[in-house]
């Protein structure tokens, strides 16, 4: 029997082929991913682990939590500290660490590095090992500044030039001292670094007189345990925590393997859709192969197999296949993972240097996934040929019955059906929260019941394109009998189709449902014309409002300060803001009360007066960062939303109480609305600064559907890769259908159809089970989009569905350019095929 198999697949090669790439695309897609993930991974944590070799033990401070009425605090690493970690038993040196986000600007006023990469520090002069300099010397005073060589090279600087940068808002102008190299992951990986002598960069980073971290060196001998016990013993223990270089690099390590995890989940979550709709084709392949050998089986069955050697044959020529298309998936994966890194570079998000890593779990997965996703696919035409009777073999036309078997399927794809349905509908009236697991569990037993409903849902469905088809004549009425011929064959072609499009359509959806969302958001809760913050998102400088509110055509302003307070026992993040103007910049909706910011009145949202039982003229008790309690009073209650929230106070009331008075946002309202000429006004008022972003209400709203619409980009790469399977299905068994309809074919040629309408014949079937699958597809994604949108709208009180109807017939257009690109080698072969020799076949 397994020499019988091996000969079948050698007989079958060109039928098989399709099976093969459908597969080795999957399993090509599983192990690139391996690939790109591990070799990033491993570079990442090579890099990292370089950053730690010139430290030993960290010193860091322990953050006190918050207690009662007293708001936590991050104790301050005082030079008193560093003196004395530098003079415990088996220290070689102690170093104070200063840093933060720190932006440099190219000659043409561009940000170097991203927003969330561009970082500065100190430098501790010629003996810090960990960036030696390269040219120049090192920066003294604040008008001198390092950089390393890679912004260096990418901005154009070298030392002696004039830079541009920002830290939290104004813009610096120092000279570059010097250039220097370092095996920062941040930096190697595309990111930029700028250190400034340690008195500057306590100044910038307000630190004054404090750092951020102390790192020590140990003696040559003491090991890093033994410093840390030292360490511990000399500093107080209530103030600082200390770890060792060790743990550091492998806490780094773990940091970066989840953070890749995330990202492998993600792609493998994609390769599995492709690997899924791939058990399709192959299924449909093995089921048309029995079919075809139908009288060969029983034949074996006749002379003594038994029933576990014929699925047992099956199943061996499964393993070979899917052993081929495992190893040529490998092959491909491994050429896959190198082109995503070298793509990740083209688009300038450089990467650490290091080797790709192909480790044998990679090899091992990739051979395991294409040999039991094949024979996984096979076992039920497997099982169906053994139950091929003996007598089959003398009887040419021995078929098994279709229509009654159809019944039970189709009576348990409408239960599934109806059951997913009802979940999906009763999940859209719960909470976001609790609505997740069941509306996932309903789409799950939805898509299943579409599924064994297929064959009968494809009858009416194809019969409804009948009126087109009858434009073309016989080629049309034959190709609409074709496709109901044999319905388990057309659903499991057009199933392969559906699943790639289900999940397209329903995150275009949801995608374009969430744009519209935000941007009503914002035009409802914003009246101001900008909105000023920092690229990365970190705290601006006050002088960046008193800039704004010193501009020419500015009407109105505020700045958003954030600070932590104690209200009732509970941590609360209160918002400072301008009580005079914060009404003329806002639009928000009042529940209660009036929207009265100015002295001790505040206002409130919706959601936090319900958790403290507040009304309008309540009295608030609230305790800042310096341990002075104020008395507030509710003066009103707004609805919140996703850009508005919280407690809102007069910053003539709360800054008194900060040490470090820092804003997130400024918003501005011109006197002649948002313009271009308003906003480069803005920017000239800022020095054209490269850390500052200056966003109008649309910009806002687009900043936060990008996350939405880079999703939705992903997606439609990433399940290309489905369509592409579903192609070479629909390819496939057109193929297969040709073969076995020879003598059908040779017979229509006998009788006068011509070449041209043979190959109309077969596009046209093509094109009906590829617009058929479309048509599920979208119907499902439209279904899944709007129930996910009911689950979104419970958060969001703005959201509503809309239906992108350009995109809809866009996605219907595909399905059809399926059909016909599917059909070409398929149509061109039937049409050659020899009408003699094919009346003679069997």
């Amino acid at each position: 029997m397994f020499r019988t198999a091996l000969r079948n697949v050698l007989a079958h090669k060109a039928r098989l082929l399709m099976t093969v790439l459908a597969v080795m695309l999957g399993v090509a897609f599983v192990s690139g991913t391996l690939v790109f993930t591990n070799t990033v991974s491993d570079a990442y944590q090579n890099s990292a682990a370089k950053g730690f070799d010139q430290v030993d033990v960290a010193v860091v401070p322990r953050h006190q939590s918050s207690e009662g009425d007293r708001v936590g605090r991050t104790p301050d690493l005082t030079r008193a500290m560093l003196e004395r970690a530098a003079k415990v038993p088996g220290a070689a040196s102690a170093t104070g660490v200063v840093g933060g986000f720190t932006a440099v600007a190219d000659r043409h006023g561009k940000l170097v590095g991203g927003d969330w990469q561009s970082r500065g520090g100190n430098y501790w002069g010629t003996a810090d090992s960990r960036y030696p300099l390269v040219s120049g010397h090192a920066p003294h005073g604040e008008h001198e500044v390092l950089l390393d060589s890679g912004t260096a090279r990418r901005a154009g600087y070298k030392a002696g030039d004039t830079v541009r940068l920002s830290v939290d808002g104004p813009v610096l102008t120092p000279t570059v001292a010097g250039i220097f190299t370092t095996d920062d992951g941040n930096v190697t990986a595309g990111g930029s670094l700028a250190l400034f002598d340690t008195p500057t960069a306590q100044k910038l980073f307000g630190k004054k007189d404090t750092y951020d971290e102390i790192d020590v060196r140990a003696k040559p001998g003491t090991g890093q345990a033994a410093l840390k016990d030292a360490l511990d013993r000399a500093l107080p223990a209530h103030q600082v925590e200390t770890t060792t270089g060790q743990k550091l690099a492998a806490d780094q390590a773990k940091r970066i393997a989840d953070s890749m995890s995330s990202m492998k989940r993600g792609l493998l979550v994609f390769a599995g859709i492709a690997l899924f709709v791939g058990t399709f084709i192959i299924a449909n392949t093995f089921t048309m192969l029995v079919a075809q050998r139908t009288r060969e089986l029983a034949l074996l069955r006749a002379v003594g197999a038994s029933r576990r050697q014929v699925t047992r044959s099956v199943l061996i020529e499964a393993f070979v296949v899917g052993a081929v298309a495992g190893v040529t998936g490998l092959a491909a994966g491994i050429g896959i993972g190198a082109g995503l890194r070298a793509l990740v570079g083209s688009f300038g998000a450089s990467l650490p240097d290091g080797p790709l890593v192909i480790s044998p779990g990679t090899v091992a997965a990739a051979l395991a996934v294409g040999v039991l996703i094949t024979m996984l696919a096979a076992w039920l035409p497997g099982r169906r040929a053994a139950r091929i009777p003996p007598v089959a073999a003398m009887n040419s036309v021995y078929a098994q019955a279709t229509t009654r078997s159809l019944v039970l399927r189709n009576t348990i794809g409408a239960l599934f059906t109806a059951a997913g349905a009802a979940v999906i509908v009763a999940a859209t009236s719960m909470d976001a929260d609790s609505g997740e697991g069941p509306m996932g569990l309903g789409a799950v037993l939805l898509i299943i019941g579409v599924f064994v409903l297929t064959p009968l849902l494809s009858r009416p469905l194809v019969a409804a394109a009948a009126p087109l088809l009858r434009a073309f004549g016989v080629s049309g009425r034959l190709a609409r009998r074709n496709s109901v011929r044999n319905p388990r064959r057309t659903a499991a072609t057009a199933s392969a189709l559906m699943i790639g499009l289900t999940l397209i359509t329903g995150m275009t959806v949801m995608a374009g449902s969430l744009q519209s969302s935000i941007d009503k958001m914002a035009a409802s809760a914003i009246r101001a014309d900008y909105v000023v913050s920092m690229a990365n998102g970190s705290p601006l400088s006050p002088d960046v409002a008193r800039k704004l509110a010193a501009t020419d055509g500015v009407r109105a302003d505020s700045p958003l300060r954030n600070a932590e307070s104690r209200v009732d026992g509970r941590t609360e993040f209160v918002t400072g803001v301008d009580g005079a103007s914060i009404a003329e910049l806002t639009d928000l909706t009042m529940d209660q009360g009036s929207f009265t910011v100015g002295g001790t009145n505040i206002v409130v949202d919706k959601d936090r007066a319900e958790k403290y039982g507040w009304t309008p003229g309540s009295r608030v008790t609230a305790h800042f960062e310096d341990g002075k309690a104020q008395t507030l009073t509710v003066a009103g209650i707004y609805d919140g939303n996703a850009l508005i929230r919280g407690i809102m106070l007069d910053n003539k009331v709360l800054t008194p109480h900060l040490s470090h008075p820092t804003d997130m946002q400024v918003m501005v309202k011109t006197a002649d609305g948002a313009s271009d000429a308003a906003k480069n006004r803005l920017a000239e008022a800022l020095g054209a600064n490269p850390a500052i972003k200056i966003q109008d209400k649309k910009d806002l709203s687009n900043s936060i559907a990008q996350i939405f619409t880079m999703l939705l980009n992903m997606v439609y790469g990433l399940l290309g890769m489905a369509v592409i399977v579903a192609v070479l299905g629909v390819v496939n068994t057109l193929a297969m259908s040709v073969f076995e309809r020879s003598q059908e074919i040779g017979m229509l040629r006998a009788i006068g159809l011509d070449r041209r309408a043979v190959k109309r014949m077969v596009r046209l079937e093509s094109l009906v089970i590829s617009l058929f699958g479309g048509v599920l597809g979208i119907g499902l994604g439209v279904f899944f989009g709007w129930a996910a949108g009911e689950l979104i709208g419970t958060k969001m009180p703005t959201y509503e569905l809309v239906l992108p109807w350009g995109r809809l017939a866009l996605f219907l257009l595909l399905a059809g350019l399926v059909g016909v690109l599917a059909a070409l080698w398929p149509a061109r072969r039937a049409a050659r095929l020899n009408m003699l020799a094919a009346i003679k076949s069997e």
